[in-house]
């Protein structure tokens, strides 16, 4: 099947968000075929280039989120209406404060939410883009009328101007998929022919959103034009980190009452429209129920790590016995603060103790000054002489190493693992801890903060403290320091867990069960055709959704014979059951029996059209009659 696959941020730009599962996700799943389309965030963004894309992508389409450039359409008058009155019910809805406990209320609400996207979404495909419009003095006004509205939120009252233009420019940076042109049905030979062009998501046969909210806005949008099926993955949630977010910024209250009203709509309409969600979780999970989420449509998918780069270290001997390893992005939210305090304690109870840093620095100003501040406490808290820890053999007891995007996805990462015998996370916010599963499969003993989904990773295989408290971390790592035999059976467990639960072959046998239980539920919404626009309704036979050497031989690009279910030379055909080819007008001569098993599709082997069969019984029905 073809699958959309749609991101945010993330693949196939080097430097996004979950790039890693999704370039694992493609490739797992041959010989599916996606055609992807990615939002950038920032310039940056695009600047650093793609990533090496695999075959299996047929399709790349991508567009800005970070400017705001004029699409030069114009509206008429009737469009300009029609634009007032679907942002108007989009804001009143935005602006409505009608309380949670309400259900009459918040259904209302919803419901003119979903009318005003889906209205805004059809003026934009009729009429052209509607960046301009959406930040324009018009739109604006209508905010500021909602604003002011009998019933509206509190913080909404007290919006000024400034407030007014930063809710406009973020509702329209949301809202920018409307305005893409992503939704063409097919391009000119059928999304389905195997040809080249630009067809839009109406020529999939599945949107996968690889996050929430903007990122789903165009599979909505394609479900609600084609009736495309959509299935959303959430690794972390996206409604948190915009609250996040606008509390960082600094922003005014009514901007952030505003925005995180419209998030909590769009999310709400995702988590609706989904055919299926799937959470990478289950703290992700809960998250997504209590935003909204029906639990029957929730399907808990954890991340799929790449086990052979650790597969050397997991079977190799033990590292050094007084090392303590941290690994991850070098962020404020990693909390290294905290661990430093707590290896100062653990380095008065063990002198011999190290602490080895290794990471790759988040981007943007905040880490790296976050990264020197850090740098200076450790010299503070464990104090050592330059030139002495040079000469000593073990360094110096606190280490900063920053590794490249490559490096971490390289055997240096698997080497900072083996080097220690405990590894350790200090965070106060985690999604999941890729880190700790990392260490995990390299059969390393862990000391993890209880947050995100840390309990659910480690089970019962390490040891879990509350964050944020140094006296707590210290003693759980001097425990397993001072306990060979122990930290020697957790790391067995821990790996063997990890072997289990978080492989990538296991994470892509779900989402292949996953893609055939979607489609299974949804018709065939738009027939096979050839190069020259011939229908040819069993290009697609049950055998290309199972895997299998059948499988090829059946998909509509395949040029290789059928093993199976092919018709084997000299068997009875179709062709000769059914009137001559040469007896019907503009139809090519079938081949015959003599030139081998029949392919399951292709132009030069198209079928004798049922129509044209069917009209020649009938003139030879009513020649008999007329010689009767």
């Amino acid at each position: 099947m073809r699958i959309g696959l749609l991101t945010e941020g993330g693949y196939p730009y080097a430097d996004g968000e979950g790039g890693l599962w999704c370039d694992r996700l493609v490739r797992g799943l041959a010989p599916h075929e996606f055609d992807l389309y990615a939002l950038s965030r920032t310039a940056s963004q695009e600047e650093a280039g793609w990533v090496t894309l695999p075959v299996e992508i047929h399709r790349v389409r991508t567009a800005p989120l970070w400017c705001a450039e004029g699409d030069g359409a114009t509206h008429g008058r009737r469009a300009r209406r029609r634009l007032h009155t679907h942002y108007a019910d989009l804001a009143a809805a935005v602006c409505s404060g009608a309380p949670r406990s309400d259900e009459g209320a918040l259904r209302v609400q919803k419901d003119r939410f979903r009318k005003g996207l889906y209205g805004l979404a059809d003026l934009a495909r009729e009429e052209g883009g509607l960046v301009a419009a959406l930040r324009s003095e018009d739109a604006v006004r209508i905010l500021e009328r909602a604003c002011r509205a009998p019933g509206a939120l509190r913080a909404a009252h007290d919006a000024r101007v400034p407030d007014l233009l930063a809710v406009a420019g973020l509702i329209e940076r949301a809202l920018r998929p409307l305005s893409l042109d992503w939704y063409a049905e097919s391009d000119a030979r059928g999304a389905h022919s195997g040809g080249a062009g630009r067809g839009g998501l109406g020529g999939v046969d599945l949107c996968h959103a690889a996050s929430g909210g903007t990122a789903a806005l165009p599979g909505l949008l394609a479900r609600h034009f084609f009736g495309v099926p959509l299935l959303v993955t959430e690794h972390h949630v996206p409604l948190r980190s915009h609250y996040l977010a606008a509390a960082g910024r600094g922003s005014t209250p009514a901007v952030r009452a505003l925005g995180a009203a419209f998030h909590q709509l769009l999310t709400a309409e995702v988590y609706d429209r989904a055919a299926l969600i799937t959470p990478g979780s289950a703290h992700v999970r809960r998250w997504q129920e209590r935003c909204g989420a029906a639990p029957h449509r929730l399907r808990t998918v954890h991340p799929g790590l790449d086990a052979r780069r650790f597969a050397a270290v997991g079977e190799g001997p033990a590292g050094d016995p007084h090392t303590l390893v941290w690994a991850g992005r070098i962020e404020p939210g990693k909390d290294l603060v905290t661990l430093l305090h707590a290896f100062a304690e653990i380095r008065r109870a063990e002198p011999g103790a190290r602490l080895r840093l290794v990471g790759r620095l988040a981007p943007g100003a905040e880490p790296a000054a976050y990264l020197a501040h850090c740098r200076e406490l450790a010299q503070e808290l464990c104090p050592w002489n330059r030139v002495e820890a040079a000469e000593d053999a073990g360094g110096a007891p606190v280490s900063f190493e920053e590794l490249s995007e490559a490096e971490a996805d390289s055997a240096d990462l698997a080497a900072a693992y083996a080097s220690g015998a405990v590894v350790v996370l200090s965070s106060v916010v985690e999604g999941f801890p890729v880190s700790v599963v990392e260490a995990m499969l390299c059969g390393r003993a862990t000391v993890s903060t209880e947050v995100g989904a840390v309990v659910e990773a480690v089970g019962g295989t390490g040891l879990v403290v509350p964050p944020k408290d140094p006296a707590a971390l210290a003693e759980a790592c001097l425990a397993l320091l001072r306990d060979p035999a122990r930290r020697d059976r957790l790391g067995a467990a821990a790996r063997s867990r990890a072997l289990e639960l978080f492989s990538v072959d296991e994470n892509v046998e779900r989402f292949r069960a996953l893609y055939l239980e979607i489609v299974s539920h949804y018709p065939v919404r738009r027939p096979h055709t050839d190069e020259e626009g011939t229908p040819m309704p069993f290009a697609h036979p049950a055998e290309t959704r199972v895997p299998g050497a059948w499988a090829e031989a059946a998909r509509p690009d395949s040029t290789s014979t059928p093993t199976t279910w092919g018709v084997a030379a000299g068997a009875p055909r179709e062709s000769d059951l059914l009137a001559p080819a040469s007896t019907v007008p503009g139809t090519p001569a079938r081949p015959s029996s003599a030139d081998g098993p029949v392919v399951a599709s292709g132009a030069a082997l198209r079928r004798v059209p049922t129509w044209a069969v069917l009209d020649e019984t009938a003139a030879a029905r009513r020649a008999t009659r007329a010689s009767a």
